[in-house]
């Protein structure tokens, strides 16, 4: 954790409870992007990342400010996103409607790269359907979120070979899915 968490994290526990806002603030983007890859749902998405929130406030007591704040506040939200599965998952047995919501729009821009860029999402997340979850939490964390194996491992709660293992996985998967649905993706890259 860098010295100004460290400070932040001292003054909320000292009970200074406005030093909260600029500590969680960098994370607030960042957080919600993760939410939603993994949930594939705003509605769902908002709900995972305002309960990571809730959640590192009320828990701040007990992180280890030796270690990464940002590995902490992700660890939360990976398993708050995966309470929420959980809770869907029986929700669903017991036979109860879950409204779906489409992904927000926006206007701004230009509304051809706009759709392509909508095109181009819809495609990659087309791609991480074949993922499992834990495949795709792996890949999301290593690939898109950056962080190293170690890190990845800690969030998580497994080992670096099982990072490694799963996020081997996960980019064959996504490697087939694209030359086999999205060809043209590949020839973006060349």
């Amino acid at each position: 954790m860098d010295d100004k968490e460290r400070t932040l994290v001292e003054r909320v526990l000292n009970g200074d409870l406005d030093a909260f806002e600029p500590l969680i603030t960098p994370y607030r983007q960042p957080l919600l992007s993760l939410a939603y890859r993994i949930t594939r749902n705003w509605e769902d998405a908002k709900e995972t990342s305002q309960e990571t929130f809730l959640r590192a406030f009320k828990y701040l007591g007990k992180v280890d400010v030796r270690r990464s704040f940002r590995n902490w506040i992700y660890q939360i939200l990976i398993n708050t996103a995966r309470n929420l599965k959980n809770k869907q998952a029986v929700q669903e047995r017991l036979r109860l409607d879950l409204p779906v919501d489409e992904v927000p729009t926006t206007s701004e821009g230009n509304p051809e790269e706009h759709q392509l860029d909508q095109e181009l999402r819809s495609q990659l997340m087309d791609c991480l359907d074949g993922l499992t979850d834990r495949e795709r939490e792996v890949f999301l964390l290593r690939d898109i979120e950056g962080l190293n194996i170690k890190e990845s491992a800690h969030v998580l709660g497994c080992s670096s070979v099982s990072i490694r293992v799963h996020l081997s996985a996960a980019r064959r998967k996504i490697q087939e899915r694209i030359k086999e649905k999205y060809p043209s993706l590949l020839e973006v890259r060349q």
